[in-house]
């Protein structure tokens, strides 16, 4: 069996609520639902359980004190044909640490290695054929949007799966405590 993996900090329930308050303006978005909100810190992709076991040894492994977060600023991604939308979280050096951990977790796991930029964000909604004046439009409204901080204690090996509209695409195959 085959299983596609990412390593992600949950956006805790009170967080993604005020995230999901901000869903709206953009025709055509899909947006995420509350509860599949999450930091991706390194997307591994799709692997065999054998591969993923190896993997889930080395992100075990990883040491990282908890550390705080807080949602600040919006973008898009795909230029002048944008395919999602996000919101940005405020610079943190401890938040880069971790994804740089979970990076060399999957080189010793023998995944090769990203070669996207790391790049801290909550995505928001997927598009399709969306109009560019309407996302920058919500760009602009959500620039200064900033969340209280919050405790990043864990974080977690999620599996995607495809589900029907309304559900949670995710599912966590891991937990790992920040300690």
């Amino acid at each position: 069996m085959s299983l596609r993996l990412f390593a992600a900090l949950p956006v805790p329930p009170l967080i993604a609520d005020r995230l999901t308050a901000l869903q709206k303006g953009v025709p055509g978005a899909r947006w995420r639902l509350a509860d599949a909100m999450h930091i991706t810190l390194r997307f591994f992709g799709e692997m065999d359980e054998r591969l993923a076991e190896e993997l889930d040894h080395e992100l075990g492994r990883i040491r990282c004190a908890p550390f705080e977060l807080a949602i600040h600023g919006a973008g898009s991604f795909g230029g002048v044909d944008p395919h999602a939308i996000w919101l940005g979280l405020a610079p943190n050096p401890q938040l880069k640490s971790l994804a740089e951990k979970c990076e060399r977790a999957a080189r010793r796991a023998g995944l090769a290695p990203e070669r996207r930029g790391f790049k801290p964000h909550v995505t928001m909604a997927y598009l399709g054929h969306t109009d560019l004046d309407r996302v920058k439009a919500f760009e602009r409204r959500h620039a200064l949007f900033r969340t209280p901080v919050w405790q990043a204690d864990r974080f977690y090996l999620y599996s995607s799966w495809q589900k029907g509209l309304g559900e949670n695409p995710y599912r966590i195959e891991a937990e790992y405590p920040l300690v």
